[in-house]
Protein backbone atom coordinates (compact mmCIF):
# COMPACT_ATOMS: atom_id res chain seq x y z
CA UNK A 1 0.00 0.00 0.00
CA UNK A 2 2.76 2.42 1.16
CA UNK A 3 4.80 1.59 -2.28
CA UNK A 4 1.97 3.11 -4.19
CA UNK A 5 2.52 6.76 -2.67
CA UNK A 6 4.21 8.65 -5.19
CA UNK A 7 6.94 11.33 -4.18
CA UNK A 8 4.39 14.07 -5.29
CA UNK A 9 1.95 12.24 -2.58
CA UNK A 10 4.42 12.08 0.36
CA UNK A 11 5.64 16.33 -0.20
CA UNK A 12 1.46 16.70 -0.21
CA UNK A 13 1.31 14.77 3.24
CA UNK A 14 4.37 16.68 4.70
CA UNK A 15 3.14 20.15 3.61
CA UNK A 16 -0.50 18.48 4.68
CA UNK A 17 1.09 17.70 8.32
CA UNK A 18 2.90 21.01 8.66
CA UNK A 19 -0.13 23.11 8.54
CA UNK A 20 -2.57 20.87 9.87
CA UNK A 21 -0.96 19.72 13.09
CA UNK A 22 0.47 23.15 13.88
CA UNK A 23 -2.26 24.67 13.47
CA UNK A 24 -3.81 22.35 15.33
CA UNK A 25 -1.73 23.11 18.09
CA UNK A 26 -2.79 26.85 17.73
CA UNK A 27 -6.11 26.47 17.84
CA UNK A 28 -5.81 24.47 21.03
CA UNK A 29 -3.54 27.48 22.72
CA UNK A 30 -5.49 29.63 21.76
CA UNK A 31 -8.52 27.92 22.98
CA UNK A 32 -6.82 27.47 26.25
CA UNK A 33 -5.62 31.02 26.61
CA UNK A 34 -8.76 32.35 25.69
CA UNK A 35 -11.10 30.74 27.73
CA UNK A 36 -8.78 32.44 30.91
CA UNK A 37 -8.65 35.85 29.13
CA UNK A 38 -13.02 35.71 29.03
CA UNK A 39 -12.44 34.75 32.86
CA UNK A 40 -10.58 38.09 33.03
CA UNK A 41 -12.45 40.35 31.23
CA UNK A 42 -15.87 39.61 32.61
CA UNK A 43 -14.34 40.62 36.15
CA UNK A 44 -12.37 43.65 34.73
CA UNK A 45 -13.17 44.31 31.11
CA UNK A 46 -10.33 47.20 31.20
CA UNK A 47 -8.11 44.39 30.88
CA UNK A 48 -9.14 43.21 27.32
CA UNK A 49 -6.26 44.20 25.27
CA UNK A 50 -3.47 43.41 27.53
CA UNK A 51 -4.71 39.70 27.92
CA UNK A 52 -5.63 39.53 23.75
CA UNK A 53 -2.23 40.18 23.47
CA UNK A 54 -1.20 37.45 24.97
CA UNK A 55 -4.21 34.87 24.06
CA UNK A 56 -2.82 35.78 20.61
CA UNK A 57 0.70 34.05 21.36
CA UNK A 58 0.30 30.47 20.44
CA UNK A 59 -1.80 31.48 17.05
CA UNK A 60 1.94 32.39 15.78
CA UNK A 61 2.95 27.91 15.23
CA UNK A 62 -0.27 27.75 13.12
CA UNK A 63 0.96 30.82 10.70
CA UNK A 64 4.64 28.90 10.89
CA UNK A 65 3.04 25.78 9.69
CA UNK A 66 1.19 27.41 6.76
CA UNK A 67 4.22 29.03 5.61
CA UNK A 68 6.31 25.80 5.66
CA UNK A 69 3.39 24.13 3.71
CA UNK A 70 3.18 27.43 0.85
CA UNK A 71 7.06 27.03 0.55
CA UNK A 72 7.15 23.46 0.62
CA UNK A 73 4.26 23.67 -2.14
CA UNK A 74 5.71 26.38 -4.00
CA UNK A 75 9.35 24.70 -3.87
CA UNK A 76 8.42 21.72 -5.93
CA UNK A 77 5.60 23.21 -8.08
CA UNK A 78 2.87 21.43 -6.19
CA UNK A 79 0.64 24.61 -5.79
CA UNK A 80 -1.34 25.39 -8.68
CA UNK A 81 -0.84 21.88 -10.77
CA UNK A 82 1.81 21.83 -13.26
CA UNK A 83 4.64 20.37 -11.12
CA UNK A 84 7.33 18.09 -12.18
CA UNK A 85 7.50 14.02 -10.40
CA UNK A 86 9.40 13.91 -7.44
CA UNK A 87 10.71 10.72 -7.34
CA UNK A 88 9.82 8.85 -3.74
CA UNK A 89 13.15 9.70 -2.03
CA UNK A 90 12.48 12.99 -2.63
CA UNK A 91 9.34 13.30 -1.60
CA UNK A 92 9.84 11.04 1.56
CA UNK A 93 12.83 13.98 2.09
CA UNK A 94 10.29 16.85 1.60
CA UNK A 95 7.99 14.94 4.20
CA UNK A 96 10.74 14.87 6.92
CA UNK A 97 11.96 18.51 6.26
CA UNK A 98 8.25 19.34 7.20
CA UNK A 99 8.18 17.43 10.61
CA UNK A 100 10.05 19.59 12.82
CA UNK A 101 7.15 22.43 12.89
CA UNK A 102 4.57 19.99 12.36
CA UNK A 103 5.60 18.31 15.71
CA UNK A 104 7.03 21.13 17.89
CA UNK A 105 3.97 23.26 16.16
CA UNK A 106 1.88 20.69 17.98
CA UNK A 107 3.59 20.41 21.30
CA UNK A 108 4.59 24.38 21.61
CA UNK A 109 1.24 25.93 20.67
CA UNK A 110 -0.32 23.82 23.45
CA UNK A 111 1.96 24.51 25.95
CA UNK A 112 2.65 28.20 24.74
CA UNK A 113 -1.49 28.28 25.54
CA UNK A 114 -1.09 26.77 29.05
CA UNK A 115 1.89 29.33 29.84
CA UNK A 116 -0.56 31.90 28.77
CA UNK A 117 -3.20 30.88 30.78
CA UNK A 118 -0.73 31.86 33.50
CA UNK A 119 0.37 35.01 32.44
CA UNK A 120 -3.04 35.99 31.67
CA UNK A 121 -3.52 34.90 35.71
CA UNK A 122 -0.78 37.21 36.03
CA UNK A 123 -2.23 40.14 34.21
CA UNK A 124 -5.83 39.77 36.37
CA UNK A 125 -4.04 40.11 39.87
CA UNK A 126 -1.20 42.65 38.74
CA UNK A 127 -1.43 44.24 35.50
CA UNK A 128 1.51 46.17 35.66
CA UNK A 129 3.17 43.45 35.39
CA UNK A 130 2.47 42.45 31.98
CA UNK A 131 5.83 43.09 30.24
CA UNK A 132 7.25 40.62 32.68
CA UNK A 133 3.96 38.16 31.89
CA UNK A 134 4.37 38.15 28.68
CA UNK A 135 8.27 36.55 28.43
CA UNK A 136 7.14 33.60 29.85
CA UNK A 137 4.94 32.52 27.06
CA UNK A 138 7.30 34.31 24.64
CA UNK A 139 9.87 31.51 25.94
CA UNK A 140 8.00 29.20 24.54
CA UNK A 141 8.09 30.68 21.03
CA UNK A 142 11.68 30.50 20.75
CA UNK A 143 11.56 26.63 20.19
CA UNK A 144 8.52 27.21 17.70
CA UNK A 145 10.84 29.69 15.63
CA UNK A 146 13.87 27.02 16.04
CA UNK A 147 11.36 24.56 14.39
CA UNK A 148 10.06 26.88 11.56
CA UNK A 149 14.25 27.67 10.57
CA UNK A 150 14.73 23.75 10.21
CA UNK A 151 11.68 22.91 8.07
CA UNK A 152 12.62 25.82 5.52
CA UNK A 153 16.18 25.24 5.47
CA UNK A 154 15.65 21.61 5.19
CA UNK A 155 13.00 22.50 2.62
CA UNK A 156 14.92 24.67 0.36
CA UNK A 157 17.78 22.73 0.26
CA UNK A 158 16.35 19.28 -1.15
CA UNK A 159 17.33 19.23 -4.57
CA UNK A 160 14.63 19.28 -7.50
Amino acid sequence: MLSAITGNGWALLGAALAATLAGCGSAWGVGLAGQAASGVVTEDPSKFAKVLVIQLLPGTQGIYGLLVAFVTLSRFGLLGGGGTELSVETGLMVLAACLPIAIVGLISAYHQGKTAVAAIGVVAKKPDQFGKAMLFPAMVETYAILALLISILAVTSIPV
